[in-house]
């Protein structure tokens, strides 16, 4: 099981994510690193996990706000092997476009999210990940859709869930309830999303509390698992490059 750590970004400090309620999210304590700069924790979480890929969720931008580009453009120049996935509330595929051109080199190394709670209509939805997009304007191919749920609530304005012919190779199945909550992996909804495209590699995200966890997680279809509080929580062990 590939384990990404993630960063959740808000006024500039990395936040701990719990259940989805961003108004009462507060800046991280973590038993792994005793910051809250993004960066920092960023290097910690990334050694920790020897990983390759590191998720940045951009609360602000994700909330209707100023994104935090200067800390993304940081994080890919001081990182320089890491992937980095973005969750910046991209509502089409053109603010994905202009984030990325304005990185410029560095876009090479962005892989942008495009949430179901974000997209604006199910034409966004089809443009995502259509070909033509060039290197520095978020790849063909590249990106990824994140399945978006609230308890049991679909938060899908475009029609994500109900449309796998569009989906791209790699879809996170995102259950906002169990995010920070420790509560175990959402199984029945990672099946569920696994029948209607057996093809498509999937990435659950929310309720990681033990290895354990992460095996359940793997059984039940998932190829990756996206991390936070368990990282920060010392739940997970350090893994060995």
């Amino acid at each position: 099981m590939n384990v990404i750590p993630v960063i959740d970004l808000l006024q500039g400090r990395v936040v701990r994510a719990v259940r989805g309620d961003r108004q009462h999210y507060r800046p991280i304590a973590s038993a792994l690193c005793a910051s809250s700069e993004p960066l920092t924790v960023a290097r910690i979480l990334c050694e920790h996990c020897a990983a390759r890929q590191l998720y940045v969720a951009d609360l602000d931008a994700l909330q209707g706000g100023v994104g935090h580009v200067a800390v993304v453009r940081q994080l890919l120049e001081a990182l320089p092997g890491i992937e980095l996935w973005l969750d910046a509330g991209f509502a089409d595929v053109s603010e994905a476009q202009a984030l990325c051109a304005g990185l410029g080199p560095l876009a090479e190394r962005v892989v942008p999210v495009f949430g179901s709670e974000s997209l604006r209509s199910r034409a966004a939805l089809e443009a995502c990940f259509t070909p033509g997009v060039t290197p520095q304007s978020a790849p063909q191919g590249r990106g990824i859709l994140s399945l978006d749920r609230r308890n049991g609530e679909r938060l899908d304005a475009a029609g994500c869930w109900d449309s796998p012919a569009l989906w791209p190779p790699r879809v996170i199945v995102m259950t906002l309830e169990r995010v920070g909550a420790g509560t175990g992996p959402d199984v029945a909804t990672l099946r569920e999303v696994a029948a209607r495209s057996p093809q498509t590699q999937l990435i659950g995200a929310g309720g990681i509390d033990s290895v354990a966890d992460l095996a359940l997680a793997r059984e039940a279809g998932a190829s990756a698992w996206l991390v936070a509080s368990a990282l920060h929580d010392l739940k997970l062990p350090r893994i060995s490059a």
